[in-house]
């Protein structure tokens, strides 16, 4: 492996707490040279679905080698597993909870290790805090070489996460949103590519919950500020969104609520 060796983190800690911050020490205790990168420390408190996405949408964008640590872990201190996924380019490092079954899904020949060597953890392991004690010290020795292999057994059983399927009906294409940004965009579960096998080069029009919006733009651009489109966004899926405004204020909707609710793509008599 070369170095520095890349590692990233992803977890539902903010950045009030020192918890990152204690990580960030482990992992430069063990491994001064490695690289450390903030994927997102704002997942929503507990919800697995949304780190798994965010992990799958930005580990394509690193060097080949790159380690990537997951906690979002509302079962910390159970008798989940900790697990070490290896694929042809990564390691994802993180509980057996569903995190990484996008990444084990889509990468037929993953080797998944349930981490049982505690050699390779720190001296006391709090039941609260794997991140810090377990999967902190496990990407450090990682990216100094050690052989996953050693650091567990191999599992063929890992736990799956449900993911939201597209449904379509006579000319009507039905997704969710999956997560709202930064920006307040709220982005889908439909991709560029379903719009393109399900409704072709036809006009559409996306609704969700009381809102409905014409057609499906390329750029904020190209509508007028304050004004609400749909277009798809970087990561190639739908998104809704306001030029110079927030699309999830426009929903009378708890913004917790927002996550989950339908979103359909109809095409245009």
């Amino acid at each position: 492996m070369n170095k520095p060796c890349i590692i990233t983190l992803t977890t539902d800690f903010g950045l009030k707490d020192p918890y990152v911050g204690m990580m960030k020490g482990v992992i430069l205790s063990i491994s001064p040279e490695a690289r450390i990168i903030d994927i997102s420390h704002q997942v929503e408190a507990g919800t697995i679905s949304h780190a798994a996405g965010l992990i799958q949408e930005t580990c394509i964008f690193f060097p080949k080698g790159t380690i990537h640590i997951g906690v979002i872990d509302p079962g910390v201190g159970s008798d989940r597993r900790p697990i070490l996924v290896r694929t042809k380019d990564h390691f994802f490092i993180g509980p057996d909870n569903g995190l990484f079954w996008p990444i084990i899904k889509s990468n037929e020949h993953a080797d998944i290790i349930h981490l049982n060597k505690d050699e390779y953890f720190l001296p006391r392991v709090s039941l609260t805090f794997h991140g810090r004690d377990i999967f902190a010290p496990v990407a450090a020795h990682l990216s100094r070489g050690i052989n996953p292999l050693k650091m567990g057994t191999i599992i063929t059983d890992p736990v799956q996460l449900l993911l939201p399927v597209l449904q379509q009906h006579g000319d009507i294409l039905s997704g969710q949103i999956i997560r709202v940004d930064n920006f307040g965009n709220m982005i889908t579960n439909i991709r560029r590519k379903d719009l393109d096998k399900h409704m072709g080069a036809d006009q559409m029009a996306v609704k969700v919950g009381n809102l409905i919006i014409e057609n499906v733009h390329e750029t904020y651009a190209e509508t007028e500020e304050g004004e609400l489109l749909a277009l798809i966004g970087s990561s190639e899926c739908l998104e809704i969104a306001v030029n110079l405004g927030r699309a999830c204020d426009q929903l009378e909707v708890a913004p917790e609520e927002l996550v989950g609710m339908k979103v359909e793509v109809e095409k245009k008599k």
